[in-house]
């Protein structure tokens, strides 16, 4: 079903143009034009919209005074401002109330479609996210549910399949251990404790989510609901428990917070990226000019320290540039070029550039890159995630160790995998680890591992990562396949 967009701006040769190229993209939208702000509110209470583009200058009012009624004529509604002067003191303004970003006149019609499909998107996860919630709701309703109960003591004496599945445990063999001990995650330990003594204490029902171990060693997150009930003849006192799943939850809502920050930023990232990348340049051209000059020096001892220095401050620039980029790549993502690739050979190039770097850190290569396999996708982002991948693995083994970097075909899906022998990633922290900004590098960014998803999801893939603590990591791209004729 098509989504319906908003248009509202008095000039009706932009607001036409506009229309015409939202309905000529391709994307699945019914376009609308208001005028006026009356007009515009007139339309949105006989049909809601998922998207409006309101010009901050109309006739009869603020574009910005619209947000709060469109927000409440439909919540999921996204808005974008449309200005030619904006100000940070407006822009934040708008956001505060509201608005999920800005198109600056003249903009390109490239600049109109990202944003349409960045709003898109959102309105999507908002509804996936309420659909998620309805859908717990539903599984508890119908208890397929943990279920556990304790003793006055914390040991184990009810303990259902579904929770036996999660920590890999049979129901039989945990009666009697003690839970908090054996599957609430330390961090957590007191808290689930103090929520058992309350209920205990006749404090009446208590609420607390904490960190329970799973049977792979990843730290799920459970909702627990206790109430205490004293066993019949003057039994003891025994704790139960409802406990649900909200792992998947709060990943979804930490990725639709992610795409509502990213979202706010672009329209400042793209000016700001410009205001950096000059003195940037500018620092770049006099190094090389400096390097050239301490160069010609003939004292060794006085060149090779000021060389030393200046390779410090080169690899530093390309550092920031390279985080500049990423930055950009996630706040205002392109859409991929779709040409035919043959995925070996990307891997078989990257792996290629970083050969010296594995040599330099006593890395082993191991390579299968025979096959031929290819996709529909961009070749130089599809060349970022590899190397993203490849230095993310040379970063977790400082003391050496093994790289398998292998293509091959499965089915309908092309996998691309990079497997590494480093300690591993600790399983606390694998719900996190493709979270903008989230990182364990004391000089990481967090962008590498996000940007690899986010490339992967705009070419209809997705990534798999399997990691034990001391067995290594592997990450697996999959993509669809592609049949060249």
């Amino acid at each position: 079903m098509a989504s319906r967009v908003l248009v509202v701006d008095d000039n009706t040769a932009l607001a036409e143009n506009l229309a015409g190229i939202l309905r000529g993209s391709g994307l699945p939208v019914d376009v609308a034009i208001a005028p006026s702000a009356a007009s515009a509110l007139e339309l949105a209470r006989e049909r809601r919209f998922e998207v409006a583009v309101v010009d901050v200058k109309l006739p009869d009012g603020s574009g910005v005074d619209l947000i709060a009624p469109f927000r409440a004529l439909a919540p999921h509604c996204e808005i974008l401002m449309l200005t030619g002067a904006a100000t940070v003191d407006g822009a934040l303004a708008a956001l505060r109330g509201g608005a999920s970003g800005f198109l600056l006149k003249s903009f390109r019609p490239e600049e109109l479609l990202a944003s349409i499909e960045q709003a898109l998107e959102k309105v999507s996860l908002r509804r996936e996210r309420e659909l998620y919630a309805r859908r717990y709701q539903a599984i508890v309703e119908a208890a397929d549910v943990l279920v556990l109960g304790l003793d006055d003591a914390g040991a184990v004496v009810l303990f259902n399949p579904r929770l036996g599945e999660l920590t890999g445990v049979s129901p039989a063999a945990a009666i009697g251990r003690s839970f908090i001990e054996d599957w609430v995650e330390p961090t957590d330990q007191k808290r689930f404790g103090d929520a058992v003594r309350d209920v205990v204490q006749g404090e009446g029902a208590a609420e607390v989510e904490v960190g329970v171990i799973g049977a792979d060693g990843a730290v799920r997150r459970v909702r627990w609901h206790f109430s205490a009930v004293r066993e019949p003849q003057g039994g003891d006192e025994r704790v139960y428990g409802i406990g649900v799943d909200v792992t998947a939850r709060r990943a979804l809502e930490r990725k639709a917070a992610s795409a509502e920050a990213l979202n706010a930023m672009a329209p400042l990232a793209l000016g700001l990226a410009h205001e950096i990348r000059n003195p940037l340049n500018a620092a770049v051209l006099e190094l090389h000019l400096l390097g050239r000059a301490i160069n010609r020096l003939e004292d060794e001892v006085v060149r090779d320290p000021m060389r030393r220095r200046v390779d410090v401050v080169e690899g530093e620039i390309r550092r920031l540039e390279r985080l500049l980029t990423e930055f950009l790549e996630l706040a205002r993502p392109r859409a991929p070029q779709r040409e035919p690739v043959e995925l070996a050979r990307v891997a078989e190039a990257v792996v290629d550039l970083e050969a010296q770097a594995m040599l330099t850190r006593k890395v082993v290569l191991e390579r299968d890159l025979d096959g031929a396999v290819w996709v529909l996708g961009d070749v130089e982002k599809l060349k970022q995630v590899v190397l993203n991948l490849v230095v993310n693995a040379l970063d977790a083994m400082s003391e050496g160790g093994a790289i398998a970097v292998s293509v091959a075909a499965e089915g309908d899906q092309a996998v691309l995998t990079v497997r590494d022998t480093g300690p591993g990633v600790d399983p606390r922290i694998l719900a996190e680890i493709f979270d903008p900004f989230f990182t364990t590098k004391p000089a990481g960014t967090g962008l590498g591992l996000a940007l690899v998803r986010k490339i992967v999801e705009h070419h209809g893939g997705r990534v798999v990562l399997d990691s034990r603590p001391g067995e290594g990591t592997a990450v697996r791209i999959l993509l669809p396949r592609y049949e060249p004729g």
